[in-house]
């Protein structure tokens, strides 16, 4: 039973990621705007969540006392939302204003992160120091919350894997539901990534709004990259393996909808979580007379089962009709 709650509470914490960054590229196409530069907003995201987590910045300040552990880890999830929206921005403005292929600008967005993220990294920390170390303080364990801590079902699904970012997730999900379905906004938004010529007819300014989408975009993006970063490991080494590009598979396997998006993540976690926890679960095969498959086959899983429903369901996928075109008013 344990096993069975590490695995779910494993789940949770890297279906968060995911849900947040396809819930970021959700609003970017319904606007109108392809936002391949996902993955390149985590890594930007990740790198400055963590560096204001580390010990150049907050990490004494917490250490002395001074500020609260998790008043410290939502400082750092702004300033991943912060970086992650301004680092957007040079999407919307490549493609709203400058009309630029969309797919290529966020292709460079991609190649720019990573590169950036070392620079950075070495500037701060000194040449050759590739990996921001993340304290040690960063997991809510049951203690904040008054409660012992016991080895049990419950405790273990709730507590194990446990960030700031968590609950964050689940509120930024309501927020958006309702944000995109039930508000003024949501609409104009929608009508911009369907019709924005006919949007525009209306008084709608098709270019505030895609600027609005892309920004947001680039918010929830970059607070999943410090949420991969926090349930990937001890530290921020200027990638987030591919997850930026596995958030844009869920988000087409989710059909552009919140609640599609919620199930499709929580479906690939899953699968991303059996990759990593197959030598340990009894009825698993084990290719034990095969040198190395282990070692490669079950963590290749979350992508072959991506590509497979990809395949499967690329036919019932149904994009925003205006994505990826630049809007011109002068066309009708």
């Amino acid at each position: 039973m344990i096993i069975l709650a590490d695995i779910l509470s494993s789940t949770i914490l890297f279906g968060v990621p995911l849900l947040l960054v396809a819930l970021g590229g959700m609003f970017s196409e319904r606007s109108g705007i392809i936002n391949i530069a996902l993955e390149g907003i985590m890594v930007i995201g990740a790198l400055l969540g963590c560096l204001v987590l580390s010990d150049k910045i907050l990490g004494p300040v917490v250490t002395a006392g001074k500020m609260g552990e998790q008043t410290a880890m939502l400082i750092s999830v702004l300033a991943a939302a912060v970086s992650g929206a301004l680092f957007s921005l040079l999407l919307a403005f490549a493609s709203i204003n400058l009309k630029a292929d969309q797919t290529i600008g966020g292709t460079a967005l991609n190649m720019l992160a990573p590169a950036f993220a070392i620079v950075l990294t070495w500037a701060v920390q000194g040449q050759g120091i590739t990996t921001i170390l993340l304290p040690t303080w960063r997991r809510m364990g049951p203690e904040l919350f008054g409660i012992a801590a016991k080895d049990n079902f419950i405790q273990t699904l709730i507590f194990k894997n446990l960030y700031l970012t968590t609950p964050l997730a689940i509120l930024i999900f309501l927020i958006a539901v309702i944000l995109l379905y039930k508000t003024r906004f949501g609409l104009r938004l929608r009508a911009c990534g369907e019709h924005p010529q006919a949007a525009d007819s209306v008084g709608i300014n098709v270019y505030k709004m895609r600027y609005a989408g892309v920004a947001i975009s680039g918010i929830l993006a970059g607070v999943g990259g410090m949420a991969y970063t926090l349930a990937a490991g001890a530290g921020f080494q200027s990638t987030v393996a591919g997850y930026g590009f596995l958030a844009l598979a869920v988000m087409i396997f989710g059909n552009w909808k919140p609640l599609n998006i919620l199930g499709a993540s929580l479906f690939f976690a899953f699968f991303k979580v059996i990759g990593s926890y197959a030598g340990s679960i009894a009825f698993m095969p084990k290719f034990s007379g095969i040198s190395g498959v282990d070692a490669y086959l079950w963590p290749m899983l979350p992508y072959i089962i991506t590509m497979v429903l990809l395949i499967l369901t690329s036919k019932k996928s149904r994009a925003p009709k205006a994505e990826g075109i630049p809007y011109d008013k002068s066309t009708r």
